[in-house]
């Protein structure tokens, strides 16, 4: 599942996809602004077919919270 959250974000947020780790934040790290976030929100949802919330969407910061709330859906 790591590996297709990195595939999505690289993709998502045109960057390399060795600088992306589990640890990486998305804002900080990789200057994702909101609209970026959106963006990457529906994507994973369409991806992994789920739906995340909005109050949960706040507290995807870094690759692991997304990693980590997916893998509570399976």
């Amino acid at each position: 599942m790591l590996e297709q959250v990195k595939d999505l974000i690289s993709k998502g947020l045109n960057v390399d996809r060795e600088k992306i780790t589990i640890d990486t934040h998305l804002q900080r790290d990789l200057g994702a602004d909101s609209l970026d976030a959106v963006d990457l929100i529906m994507e994973i949802e369409d991806t992994f077919n789920v739906e995340i919330p909005d109050d949960v969407v706040t507290n995807l910061n870094t690759v692991r919270d997304i990693v980590t709330f997916l893998e509570s859906k399976n």
